[in-house]
């Protein structure tokens, strides 16, 4: 039986291996390891949880020793289609490069640039990151990659797969071709990707372990098929199913990562178990990095029992003692199933994989029995089981409760109850009591005089057609006014006098040759 300590590899990494507690191989690990260290490009294929990161690793390690990292040109490089899987892998550096000099740098989104430029100026052997990242430091002018030596594709399927393909291709770009030793390691290979991967590596060694697609024989599969009797209730009945399914297994399920096709119904199941008291915590792409940070340290550590996530902890993550996988929702690629189970089972430990499915997987289904190449076993849910009436009745209209953000129909702007009742209408006011007609005499205006007629007394009858010469409120001429018989008109009989009053001066008069006015005399 091969050992590490037959792989050529650098004392202080025999070390460091010792110290983590592993003396046997991997079957990938034991046939990567040898051509890597030989400078020869590698295509791993092997199960997931086979140990494929410490095949790439434990050689990088030993053939990086040598040799000295300058300023912003790291030596060599590893890029990962996630960040959680980014981070694993530099745990893993951490583990087995500790009696070694080597410096590292992970370069992934959610964390700030400066600590991240801080690393590379300084240097760094192994810089570990995402095509996004990695392209945004570049891009800024605070990167070089022209001296990497080896540059490893881990998940390589799913980073080509995952609309990566052109980061991808830019990234080698900026390598240098004819230096650079190039490591893929996955655990399926689609035929039209693996097409893809010979533009990038250089006759390389194939390590298959085991078929493509293949499921570890340590993990029992259950499908579970339910036929909702509503379809609008259909995620409501298979969320009863699957706390039925937990409960049935008890003491056995110790921790259970639970995985859901979109991010919206991570949040609504995680909120759902915790409300029927299970120790849930969601974790999709969309949360904050030092938040899935801390529910990943706290699913390891315990105290978190239940991991309700995305595809995003669905790829390469090494999650110890995982006794269960939920597929809550039945996973649209078939290469996910596999990776997805494969969060159990690990190390050699026994694991169970059930699998809810309703009538509108059947084409999921089928892809993933022809990927496998065998039907999955199917299972009977637990005695007794039945759905709840509440899911079996219709939901609750949309408007019994306003949507955020629209408007509130109440006058006052308050929103309505917490129940989605509508609040009770205002009592209208009373009727004000009038007091009894009174039979004094009371004096009422009189109505204002009509108007008086124009001065031709005929209506028009058509448009005006004159153009006004004057602004509309230019004062009426003095001669006018004189002619009218000194009367205003619009004003009735009651005329103020000092209306009536001519303020016109004796030079004015002169002017005019008019008599002069006396003062205080009416025009």
């Amino acid at each position: 039986m091969t050992k590490f300590s037959d792989l050529k590899l650098d004392p202080v990494v025999l070390s460091a291996i010792a110290d983590a507690g592993y003396e046997t191989p991997t079957p990938i690990q034991a046939g990567a390891i040898p051509h890597a260290l030989e400078g020869r490009d590698v295509l791993g294929i092997a199960q997931t949880g086979t140990g494929k990161t410490a095949s790439f690793v434990l050689p990088m390690i030993t053939l990086l020793g040598r040799g000295r990292a300058r300023a912003r040109m790291p030596r060599s490089l590893v890029l990962c289609p996630t960040r959680e899987l980014a981070a694993q892998v530099a745990e893993n550096f951490d583990t087995y490069a500790k009696y070694t000099k080597l410096t590292k740098a992970l370069l992934i989104g959610g964390v700030s640039f400066g600590e991240q430029d801080k690393l590379i100026d300084r240097g760094v052997d192994v810089l570990i990151a995402t095509p996004g990242r990695l392209l945004d430091h570049f891009e800024r002018g605070k990167l070089l990659l022209t001296g990497v030596s080896i540059m490893v594709v881990d998940e390589a399927d799913r980073m080509l797969d995952m609309g990566f393909i052109p980061d991808i291709e830019r990234i080698f770009q900026l390598t240098p071709a004819a230096t650079r030793q190039t490591l893929f390691f996955s655990a399926t290979m689609a035929p039209e990707i693996e097409r893809i991967t010979k533009a990038f590596l250089k006759n390389p060694a194939r390590i298959e372990v085991a078929r493509q697609a293949t499921a570890s024989e340590t993990i029992e599969q259950r499908l579970y098929s339910i036929q909702p009797t509503r379809r609008d209730q259909s995620a409501k009945q298979k969320r009863e199913v699957l706390r039925a399914l937990i409960q049935s297994e008890g003491a056995d399920c110790t921790n259970a990562i639970i995985f859901c096709n979109r991010k919206t119904e991570v949040d609504v199941l995680a909120k759902s178990l915790k409300a029927h008291g299970f120790n849930a915590s969601p974790i999709h792409g969309d949360l904050d990095q030092s938040q899935r940070t801390r529910t990943l340290d706290g699913f390891r550590d315990g105290t978190i029992q239940f991991l309700i996530a995305s595809d995003v902890a669905a790829r390469g993550l090494d999650i110890p003692a995982v006794s269960h996988v939920f597929n809550f929702d039945v996973p649209s690629h078939a290469e996910d199933y596999i990776h997805r189970i494969g969060r159990t089972g690990r190390a050699g430990l026994k694991g169970k994989a059930f699998t809810i499915a309703t009538p509108a997987d059947e084409k999921y289904l089928g892809a993933i029995t022809g990927l496998l190449k065998m039907p999955i076993p199917v299972g009977t849910l637990p005695e007794g089981f039945g759905f709840s009436e509440a899911s079996q009745q219709p939901p609750r209209e949309r408007d019994e409760k306003p949507s955020r953000g629209a408007p509130s129909r109440s006058r006052g702007g308050a929103s309505r109850s917490r129940g989605g009742e509508r609040p009770a209408p205002k009592p209208l006011p009373e009727p004000i009591e009038t007091a009894e007609p009174s039979s004094a005499v009371v004096d009422v205006p009189e109505a204002p005089a009509p108007r008086a007629p124009r001065p031709d007394h005929t209506a028009r009858t058509e448009p005006r057609t004159e153009k006004r010469t004057e602004p509309r409120n230019a004062p009426r001429p003095e001669r006018e006014r004189r002619e009218s018989g000194g009367t205003v008109r619009g004003m009735g009989d009651h005329v103020p006098d000092f209306i009536l009053r001519s303020f016109r001066t004796a030079a004015q008069a002169a002017k005019d040759g008019e008599p002069e006015p006396d003062e205080g005399s009416d025009a």
